[in-house]
């Protein structure tokens, strides 16, 4: 399938992984319906693509925003979407993580992922096409010390977006859940509150996944023949692995 002259919605668009698909998914040619809360940097990132560019400014938490962006022109018809919108913050263990931490999480990675899903998925279904992809990450399904609550809402969007393939069987929509490992983008740095310097101990040492890698990734799952459908896709820098069962011995 051919991107140019469809239309594809990004969420997350004004950092990492979102804007980089924003703008692998324009140089192919797709016109853009950007979100982001960050209106300077998405104002910043439209001026630099030019032509074929809609930009909001929009907190996806905010299910009532949400649901009248999808009333609105221009982002009332879309042929792709893309929610790349997510998060983790803190490394602490289960007994002294933050709840406002874990609610935040929750209502980013998770329920504004449903909100904005639900309020674009029916048009595509009325129109008998479209694909929708969700960054999900590794730590759904491989769990890590202090991982808990952002581990369990990329295992929620990993299943929903399974469960999703199965209610759209038919229907010429697709959907596609991408799960990366480590990829150096301002994710450990918002963990950790702005700690640059914790953050870039993450990945000493090694060479990390990009933006662009995954932005890649997302512009060959939604180019592939409309009959068929990249169901996950798990990749990982080739420096990271699997690490053994953790036992604590006394």
């Amino acid at each position: 399938m051919r991107i140019d002259g469809l239309r594809a919605l990004v969420t997350g668009s004004t950092s990492g992984i979102g804007y980089a698909t924003a703008k692998r998914l324009h140089r192919a040619g797709a016109t853009l319906l950007l979100v982001g809360r960050r209106e300077d940097r998405l104002d910043a990132l439209a001026a630099d693509l030019g032509a074929r560019v809609h930009a909001r400014a929009l907190d996806v938490r905010d299910g009532g925003a949400v649901a009248a962006l999808a009333e609105d022109e221009p982002f009332r018809e879309v042929d792709v979407l893309v929610n790349s919108a997510g998060l983790a913050l803190g490394l602490d263990p289960v007994d002294r993580a933050s709840l406002d931490d874990w609610d935040t999480m929750i209502d980013t990675n998770c329920k504004a992922l449903v909100h904005v899903t639900r309020a674009f998925v029916p048009g595509m279904v009325a129109r008998g096409r479209g694909h929708v992809v969700h960054i999900g990450s590794v730590a759904g399904t491989h769990p890590y010390p202090a991982g808990h609550v952002y581990g369990a809402t990329k295992a929620f969007v990993h299943q929903f977006s399974q469960a999703m393939k199965s209610d759209l069987a038919g229907t010429g929509v697709r959907v596609t859940c991408i799960e990366p490992g480590m990829v150096e983008t301002e994710f450990s740095v918002v963990r950790f509150q702005g700690d640059r310097d914790r953050a870039d101990k993450v990945y000493d040492g090694m060479i990390p996944l990009s933006a662009d890698d995954i932005a890649d990734l997302v512009e060959f799952a939604v180019t592939r023949p409309a009959h068929v459908n990249v169901n996950v896709i798990e990749v990982m820098p080739s420096a990271q692995g699997f690490g053994p069962f953790l036992v604590k011995r006394s």
